[in-house]
């Protein structure tokens, strides 16, 4: 028999029994599919972790009071009993690293910012020092930031995102506009390129001023965030932290042989952590799908012995007029790795429509990736084969007299 007719008598039997054919893909469906949107969605997440969590390059590092990432609450608390990082520290690094390129500080919290009538409350209200737009990756669309002289004299100036220019700014130029940021008045000299949503939240909505005037207002008991840029990654990386280290922990008398009472985080670290937390979570699910593919193979066993019994007098007439064991045998083969493929590519095409709905309803972004649609296709049809070789081998061992005497 040949390869294509085996395959058009599956479709024909898929087509001529369609509930049937439904409920006996429905586990190799659900299996694909769960495969398929996970793969898209952690895909997607990699992606936005790599370069939107952590905006700044591979060669930028940071020195806080609590690390970006902690995995109990004993371990959070442990963090928040340190000391503040403060101004002080920041300047020390500033003036004594040199196998840093370029230093930043930053502190933020939540606000409201009024314009007249207008006004917004959840604001991202950043303290920065004047380099931190080239360390956090962010171009000044209109104006300018502000400069060194403006940030030693505690200026009230400010550089906004557009969402604060689209919803709280009065028509016409935004620069030159004065905005009130938690009851303070502050001058809009810069706009800053706009950056878009990530997982349904605006990267727009915020108003940076200069981090001496932001303590100013809020407080200069406040820890602040330190940046860092080596001149390179491999060593310069590597001799750059060192010395921030260095310098921090004699500021803050850290004894020797003790840990260090801040922690310094790389780029690399964050996501190295991140994913190996979503390759823990995709083992769990592609277990949780591989089940259901077990099960999908199951029921495609159970069909094609069913298929196997209803066509035992065709079986019987094939071998009459020639055809060998392994004919038999492959016919059946090719039928039940046909019905698995095609509950593959509906399973693929699930997954994927699932996946971009989530991020259609929640903005959580999604990457399709290429292996997991052929690996995807490849396990179904596997599980076909490998649960179809029962039930052909049954048909090819039939005997062609006993199969000739079956009733039709």
């Amino acid at each position: 028999m040949e390869f294509r007719e085996a395959v058009k008598i599956a479709l024909q039997s898929l087509w001529a029994n369609k509930l049937r054919s439904v409920l006996t893909l429905l586990g190799v469906v659900i299996g694909v599919a769960s495969v398929i949107a996970v793969v898209t969605m952690i895909n997607g997440a990699n992606t936005f972790v790599a370069t939107k969590v952590y905006r700044y390059g591979a060669d930028v590092f940071t020195a806080s009071k609590i690390p970006r990432t902690w995995t109990s609450a004993e371990e959070y608390l442990r963090y928040t009993k340190r000391k503040d990082l403060k101004l002080e520290d920041y300047e020390a690094v500033a003036a004594e690293c040199t196998a840093c390129s370029a230093t930043g500080a930053m502190q933020s919290k939540q606000g409201s910012v009024v314009n007249g009538h207008h006004s917004a409350t959840g604001v991202d209200i950043r303290g920065w020092t004047w380099t931190m737009p080239t360390m956090y990756n962010i171009d000044i669309a209109q104006g300018r930031m502000f400069t060194p002289a403006e940030e030693s004299h505690h200026a009230r100036v400010a550089v906004i995102g557009t969402d604060i220019v689209d919803n709280v700014l009065q028509q016409g130029d935004p620069l030159g506009q004065e905005i009130f940021v938690d009851g303070q008045p502050y001058t809009v000299i810069g706009v800053a390129e706009r950056q878009g949503k990530t997982m349904g939240q605006s990267q727009d909505n915020f108003v940076a001023i200069p981090l001496t005037a932001y303590l100013q207002s809020y407080g200069g008991d406040q820890t602040v965030t330190i940046y860092a840029q080596a001149k390179g990654l491999g060593l310069p990386l590597e001799s750059a932290v060192d010395q921030v280290r260095t310098i921090l922990r004699v500021r803050r008398h850290d004894a020797v042989g003790k840990p260090d009472s801040f922690s310094i985080d790389t780029n690399q670290s964050f996501i190295g952590l991140w994913q190996s937390i979503s390759a823990g979570f995709s083992v769990v699910i592609v277990g949780i799908a591989a089940i259901s593919l077990i099960i999908g193979g199951i029921v495609i066993m159970n069909i094609m012995l069913v298929s196997v019994s209803e066509r035992t007098r065709e079986i019987g007439i094939r071998k009459a007029l020639g055809a060998r064991r392994k004919d038999v045998m492959l016919q059946f083969l090719i039928e039940s790795a046909t019905m698995a493929l095609v509950g593959g590519v509906m399973g693929v095409i699930g997954g994927i429509i699932v996946a971009k709905v989530v991020t259609l309803l929640i903005g959580f972004p999604t990457t399709i990736a290429l292996w997991s649609v052929l690996a995807g296709l490849f396990v179904a049809t596997a599980v076909g084969v490998f649960f179809g070789v029962y039930p052909a081998r049954k048909a090819a061992l039939l005997d062609p007299i006993v199969a000739l005497r079956s009733e039709l």
